[in-house]
């Protein structure tokens, strides 16, 4: 069994893009875990979504040896966690498993919003940190105002940072020497009960449900029966292995130690994230902290272009929810739609992600209706409700009020851009709460309502600051709003997938705009089609679809107009009962391309 005092465990964070699976590439090279051949770029980011948007999406683990410059050999168990907002989740997960940090920050851009997230949570989780500057190959690196920057914005002393370049490999060794001497041994007796935390879970379509653990106490062998304390489910341990970054087969695992075990577990809600493992025939007195459940922000609806594919997506969501825990899911149906799931995710971006992951890993053709966010609705008989979908809104009269969720955002951007940032804030609704400045660049914190943030203002933010600002933002509370729902009637029928829920004053360009957008999405027919946006009773905006019209009068010609006139006025009545019985099927693409309207 490994020496407790020469393992450590660590995880990598940083902003996006700045560095941290490419670093993780060079120290994986370095500690000999792959050859040269076996290399590839981003060796840890292994689906292809990850390599094709050059972001990470899941946190991966790989344990390495590296022999230091005391003679000593040291286990270094290595997680690379994502950098965006919407996998926060992922990197809690991560830093919980790990007892010191990595802080990589990009010498040219400095410190961002998404750092700042990050690094608090590795504070949080109690972690030694090491600060390292990547990108100093770059002619734009600063490495000494970085350094001052780490100081005033995050409070780090960072005179000893590391200037690394992973793309170069520059001081690749001096970052695994101070990882050695600076980071904390993990704690823990081989003796005890085992007590093991279960990190990660994921479907092999070959060996069934697969669990990354971390050791706490005790050992962890193959053969041994161990029940899971959350769901009391008990399992026989089939294979104990580690990831080098290949799976690889070990007898044993010990206190402080990662890696995987397969035990036959056969259905995916018996591997609850955050779990703790125990043995059964000597359990241990306590469960191990978890983690916080995540909570979804952002909800949409899912449903199958052809209703055959219904199982087929449920199969698919439930395998991609043990996969990503911060995901969830339930039934639902919808009138214009059929049957479908009302699906949670922590932001757009991971909405996004997972509705390309249903496509390609399950080859499903997908509807998703528009991203909403849970509303709190009191009704007048003093009950509260959570409404996660706008068509479940009650009736006026039986409402007292209704509250949405608000987020605190932090915005760092250039100092130029400074104005148009703070009008977007403002047209969205927001509420300036800090405005201070690291160096040439602003740091703005601003509360807003969430529904505000989901649609579009992401990318709003990258186009008017020419994708120089970051944005981070952390639930706050629910307030009282003054919003209504916006139903969306086509020929008089309302369309739920559609209706929506905006603050009042809002409402009539929101409507007038979804209106003019199907009016060119849906097919003309033999009669006149109104598109109307509508509060409760009062229609707010309204397109007319005008009639396509078969020239009946071609066969008169010549002779007395009032054959024609004839002719015309029977075209007319028909058009009357077609209007009255005439039902307008609406493309599915036209859901589609309304939903993505955003705000332009």
């Amino acid at each position: 069994m490994t020496d407790l005092s020469h393992i450590r465990n660590f995880s990598i964070v940083a902003h996006i893009d700045h560095g941290k699976s490419t670093l993780a590439d060079r120290l994986i090279q370095a500690c000999g875990g792959l050859t040269d051949r076996e290399m590839s770029e981003q060796v840890l980011d292994n689906m292809d979504i990850e390599r094709e948007r050059g972001i990470t999406i899941k946190a991966q683990t790989v344990r390495l040896t590296y022999k230091a410059q005391n003679g000593n050999s040291y286990i270094l168990n290595l997680m690379d966690t994502p950098g965006h907002v919407d996998f926060g989740y992922e990197v809690s997960r991560s830093l919980s498993a790990c007892e010191g940090s990595l802080l990589v920050v990009d010498a040219s851009q400095g410190v961002e919003a998404q750092t700042l997230a990050n690094v608090y949570q590795a504070i949080e989780a109690d972690h030694e940190i090491v600060p390292v500057l990547n990108k100093m190959d770059l002619p734009s690196a600063e490495p000494d105002r970085i350094k001052g920057q780490i100081e005033d914005v995050i409070g780090l002393p960072a005179d000893e940072a590391i200037p690394v370049s992973a793309k170069t490999g520059l001081g690749i060794h001096d970052v695994l020497e101070s990882l050695v001497a600076n980071l904390p041994a993990p704690e823990g007796d081989a003796e005890a009960p085992l007590q093991a935390l279960l990190v990660d879970s994921w479907y092999d379509a070959y060996l069934g449900v697969m669990t990354l653990v971390r050791v706490r106490h005790g050992v962890l062998k193959k053969g041994m029966k161990i029940r899971m304390l959350a769901t009391g489910a008990l399992h026989t341990i089939e294979r104990v292995g580690v990831f080098t970054p290949k799976p690889t087969a070990v007898d044993q695992l010990g206190p402080g130690e990662v890696g995987f075990i397969n035990a036959g577990v056969k259905t995916v809600s018996d591997a609850k994230v955050g779990d703790t493992i125990t043995e059964d025939k000597k359990p241990c007195k306590d469960a191990l902290p978890g983690f916080k459940p995540s909570v979804p922000v952002v909800f949409c609806g899912l449903f199958p272009i052809d209703t055959a594919d219904f199982p087929a997506l449920r199969d698919a969501l439930e395998k991609l929810s043990l996969n990503d825990s911060s995901f969830s899911f339930e039934a639902e149906t919808s009138a214009a739609l059929g049957f479908g799931f009302r699906c949670g995710f922590l932001g757009l971006l991971h909405m996004e992600v997972i509705r390309e992951r249903l496509s390609r890993e399950f080859n499903l053709e997908l509807i998703s209706t528009a991203p909403s966010v849970v509303y709190k609705v009191a009704l007048t008989d003093g009950s509260i409700i959570d409404m996660h979908n706008p068509a479940d809104m009650p009736e006026v009269t039986k409402m007292a009020s209704i509250e949405e969720p608000w987020i605190k955002a932090t915005i760092m951007t250039p100092d130029e851009y400074l104005g148009q940032v703070l009008t977007l804030c403002v047209e969205r609704r927001g509420e300036q709460v800090d405005l201070s400045y690291a160096g040439s660049r602003a740091m703005v914190v601003y509360r807003l309502p969430l529904n505000e943030v989901v649609f579009d203002f992401y990318d709003r933010l990258k186009s008017v600051t020419r994708g120089y600002a970051s944005f981070d933002y952390q639930m706050e509370n629910y307030v009282e709003g003054d919003l209504v729902k916006v139903s969306i009637l086509v020929n008089g029928d309302p369309v739920d997938a559609l209706s929506m829920i905006v603050h009042k004053d809002q409402a009539e360009y929101r409507g007038r705009a979804i209106c003019q957008r199907l009016k060119d999405l849906i097919p003309r027919q033999m009669f006149k089609i109104a598109l109307q946006a509508a509060i409760g009773g009062k229609v707010i905006a309204r397109e007319t679809i005008s009639a396509l019209r078969k020239d009946v009068t071609a066969k008169c010609y010549g002779g007395d107009i009032t054959r024609k006139k004839k002719l015309l006025e029977k075209q007319k009545e028909g058009k009357k009962r077609m209007r009255q019985f005439g039902k307008v099927d609406i493309p599915q693409n036209a859901f589609f391309e309304a939903l993505k309207m955003g705000d332009n």
